[in-house]
């Protein structure tokens, strides 16, 4: 190389400045875009990525048990959770439609029971009559054991098929029966194990899509149970003595048929858990505020289902209301329910549902209390409204409680599983244990049974609060 070519050399490279990994700074300039367009691209297909995995969420394409293939994000991510939305909202819908027929039918078992006791089933107790409505609910909550775990590991889709035939056949077989035993086959058990495979997913689902809202659309969904409970028996106190109750019953099912197509059509998971869930988590009984709360709800179901079995009975015994008005009874507790699973709950997204839980918890076997004394019309009928509104709050509240004090939201469906067998055996026995109190004394012995229970299940409660968040008032739980 000649001396002047040379000289060039030295001379370009003296003047060249490097950067800090050793690279000419014009070269290194260069690669950092290049290497800025790389990361920009690749940006966009990861977006491009989600919105295909999402948009594949909702048409398709669904793995070997009905549910979406694509998993987006975690379920304890809670920065991802929509909190509105159609899709949201149209989760809401179904979930309303759920509880319509779940615990819609649970609440208008008062109805079955008048009728079995005066008509059908006349022959036999009212305790042994009990245990049809105790063992369908038993059934709704102790399912909850195995459809917890089900919904968790991606079969929701399933659940949702398998409840609603089971339902809509039972109450077919139920319009057939002539016999004790076939009613409680058909109406306890086939329409019992439906209604579990449909409850805790119409719960365990919301949380997904809400958190700041959650109560709130939990009580939307809830109050479905309510109109649930004042349409079913209606339908029935009026098309029985004119079409008998074979025919009325299948209309029953018709109803119910039609109105669980909206679930089954709109309701959509939006994440599925990272991995299958245990059918039981024993580290939850380490946590005290899930322990009281469990025991809470144990004993509060097992007494706060007394006036929707044995109001309508009590006020034709009494001479309070003749045959024609006291089936409305039911139906007005189920229409004050409405508002006390909708008002209660907005205002627990902001007080914390723990907080609202408590003192309606406490009002509801305070009030059931009050039927002690009542011997009118319109003390009845204020106490309807009162019980109807207390409960409603008591019921729709508790889910959203028991998600307050569940930390990992991944296992959700499988505390609420555990949780609702606990109480399922509360709601199996108490029933059945009111009617021998009925048959032995007198119904004044049942509201003191079912008050003291409900504010026993509410001071647990209250128990699992303070360990929860501690003895502040205003602290939100």
């Amino acid at each position: 190389m000649s001396e002047k070519s040379q000289y060039a050399a030295k001379s370009s490279s003296a003047d060249v400045t490097l950067n800090g990994n050793g690279l000419p700074v014009g070269r290194a300039i260069d690669e950092e875009k290049q290497l800025g367009r790389s990361k920009e691209q690749g940006k966009q297909e990861d977006y491009e990525q989600v919105v295909h995995a999402e948009y594949e969420e909702s048409t398709g394409p669904e793995d070997v048990t009905g549910e979406p293939a694509v998993r987006i994000d975690s379920v304890n991510n809670l920065d991802t959770i929509p909190n509105g939305g159609l899709r949201a909202w149209c989760q809401v819908a179904g979930s309303f439609f759920l509880f319509f027929n779940t615990w819609g039918i649970i609440n208008s078992f008062g109805v079955f029971q008048a009728f079995y006791t005066t008509d059908f089933l006349k022959s036999m107790t009212p305790s042994t009559i009990a245990w049809i409505g105790s063992i369908q609910a038993f059934l709704l909550l102790m399912v909850g054991a195995l459809t917890g775990p089900l919904y968790d590991a991606g079969y929701f889709r399933w659940l949702l098929r398998i409840g609603s035939v089971l339902i809509v056949f039972g109450m077919m077989m139920l319009s057939l029966a002539t016999t004790y035993w076939q009613a409680l086959l058909a109406q306890a058990i086939c329409v019992g194990l439906g209604m579990g495979c449909l409850f805790v997913p119409s719960v365990a689902i919301l949380s997904t899509y809400f958190t700041t809202k959650l109560a709130f659309a939990m009580g939307l969904a809830a109050s479905g149970s309510s109109f649930g409970g004042i349409i079913y028996p209606i339908l029935l106190n009026k098309l029985i003595p004119k079409l008998g109750f074979g025919w009325s019953v299948r209309i029953f099912a018709f109803i119910a048929m039609a109105t669980l197509i909206v679930p089954n059509t709109f309701m959509r998971v939006r994440v599925l858990p990272d991995e299958k869930r245990k059918l039981y988590d024993m580290t939850a009984w380490r946590e005290r505020p899930f322990v009281y709360y469990v025991i809470g709800g144990f004993f509060g179901f097992m007494g706060l289902y007394c006036p929707f079995y044995y109001m309508q009975s009590f006020s034709l015994y009494h001479g309070i209301a003749d045959k024609e008005l006291a089936f409305y009874f039911l139906a007005i507790i189920n229409a004050a329910s409405t508002f006390g699973r909708i008002l209660p709950n907005f205002v627990a997204d902001k007080a914390g549902p723990l907080n609202i839980l408590m003192p309606c918890a406490v009002l509801t076997g305070v009030v059931e209390l009050g039927l002690i004394g009542c011997r009118d019309l319109a003390s009845l009928i204020v106490i309807c409204v009162l019980f109807g509104f207390f409960s409603g709050t008591f019921v729709s509240l508790s889910p959203a409680a028991l998600v307050q004090i569940t930390r990992n939201r991944g296992m959700i469906g499988t505390r609420m599983g555990m949780c609702f067998t606990v109480t399922s055996f509360g709601t199996l026995v108490g029933m059945p244990i009111a009617g021998a109190i009925l048959t032995a004394s007198s119904y004044t012995y049942i509201w003191v049974f079912g008050g003291v229970l409900t504010i026993v299940g509410a001071s647990f409660m209250a128990t699992a609060r303070v360990a929860h968040v501690g003895w502040g008032l205003t602290t939100k739980a």
